[in-house]
C-alpha cells in the first residue's frame, strides 16, 4: 500500500478500529477515512452505497460491528445476528462493486466450535455446534469471513479475513451490562476501590480459560496482514498464552490496587471452557505479539482513570 492510499476504517471510534488507525498513522499512512454512526449507518445500503461512490475507498479495514458480552449476547441475539449481517452485506459488497484494492474483514474468536481442540486451528471452523451464549454473534461474524472467502473465490477479489482473540484496551466498553470480561473487571474493581467496598462480585466459577490480547498489538498485526498476507483462510491474531479467569482477576485487582475479597457467583455461566487461539499460522507469516498481560492490564486501567469522561457506559 502507498503511504497516501486512501483507507476506509469502519467503526473508527471504536476499541478495535481506533486502535487499527493509529497503527496506521505509527507506519505513515496519512489518507485515512472513518465515518460515526451518525454520520454513516452502515445498516442502511443505499447511505453505504453513496459512500462508497463518493469517497471511493482504495483499502477497507471492516472493524464495526455490533459487540458485548454473555449478558449482551444472551439478551439481543436477533439484534447481534441481524445488524451485523446486514454490515457486512452492505460494506463487503460495496467494496466489490466499487473495486476496493483489498479488504481485511475482522472476525471474533467465538467463531469456533464450543469443545473446538486446543489451540484452535483456523481448521477448527466448522466443525462442531458454537457456544450458545454468543451463538449469533458468532453465526454472524461467521457469514462475513465465509462471504470475503466467496468473493475472492468467485470474483478473485483481494478480500482477507483475520480472528482476533479476546481484545482490550483504549477505548473499551465499560458498561456493566454490555462489557467484555476484563474492562467490567477493570471497572468493579476500581470502583470498589473508590467506594472502600469489602468484596467485590464476578460471574462464574473463575476456573475458565481465557487468552487477551492488548488491542495495539491486535491493530500492529492487521496492517501487518493488509501488508503482507492474500490467502483465502482466515488468520488467527493472539498471543497463544492464556490464563483462568481467576488469576485475571488476581492481575486486574493487583493493578487497581484494591484489597477487598472477591465474591465469585457460579449461578452466572462461564461461557466457553476454554478457548485459546493456535498463532502458528501468524508467527509463521512473521508476526509475534509484544505486549504481556500484566504490562497490557496497567495500560488499560490508565487509560480507563484518565477518560472516565468518555469511556463508554461511564
Amino acid at each position: 500500500m502507498n503511504n497516501d492510499a486512501k483507507i476506509y476504517v469502519a467503526g473508527h471510534k471504536g476499541l478495535v478500529g481506533s486502535a487499527i488507525v493509529r497503527s496506521l498513522k505509527k507506519k505513515g499512512y496519512t489518507n485515512i477515512v472513518g465515518r460515526s454512526h451518525k454520520e454513516l449507518d452502515l445498516m442502511d445500503q443505499a447511505a453505504v452505497r453513496d459512500f462508497f461512490e463518493k469517497e471511493k475507498p482504495e483499502y477497507v479495514v471492516l472493524a464495526a460491528a455490533k459487540v458485548g458480552g454473555i449478558n449482551a449476547n444472551n439478551t439481543y441475539p436477533a439484534d447481534f445476528a441481524y445488524e451485523n449481517m446486514q454490515i457486512q452485506c452492505n460494506v463487503i459488497r460495496c467494496a466489490h462493486d466499487y473495486k476496493v484494492k483489498k479488504l481485511l474483514f475482522l472476525g471474533s474468536s467465538c467463531i469456533y466450535p464450543r469443545l473446538a481442540p486446543q489451540p484452535i486451528p483456523e481448521s477448527a471452523l466448522l466443525t462442531g455446534p458454537l457456544e450458545v451464549t454468543n451463538e449469533a454473534y458468532a453465526i454472524a461474524k461467521i457469514s462475513g469471513l465465509m462471504m470475503c472467502r466467496f468473493f475472492k473465490r468467485q470474483y478473485g477479489d483481494d478480500f482477507i479475513s483475520c480472528m482476533p482473540t479476546n481484545l482490550y484496551g483504549p477505548y473499551d466498553n465499560y458498561d456493566l451490562k454490555n462489557s467484555h470480561v476484563l474492562p467490567a473487571m477493570i471497572r468493579k474493581f476500581h470502583e470498589a476501590k473508590v467506594n472502600n467496598a469489602p468484596s467485590v462480585e464476578l460471574w462464574g466459577t473463575g476456573k475458565v480459560l481465557r487468552e487477551f490480547l492488548y488491542v495495539d498489538d491486535m491493530a500492529d498485526a492487521c496492517v501487518f496482514l493488509l501488508e503482507n498476507y492474500s490467502g483465502e483462510e482466515h488468520v488467527n491474531i493472539g498471543t497463544g498464552k492464556e490464563v483462568t479467569i481467576k488469576e485475571l482477576a488476581d492481575i486486574v485487582r493487583s493493578t487497581v490496587g484494591y484489597e477487598g475479597d472477591i465474591v465469585w457467583n457460579s449461578d452466572m455461566p462461564d461461557g466457553t471452557p476454554r478457548k485459546l487461539c493456535d498463532v502458528t499460522k501468524l508467527h509463521e507469516l512473521g508476526f509475534n505479539h509484544k505486549i504481556d498481560l500484566e504490562e497490557g492490564v496497567k495500560l488499560a486501567y490508565d487509560w480507563f482513570v484518565n477518560n472516565q469522561d468518555i469511556s463508554r457506559g461511564i
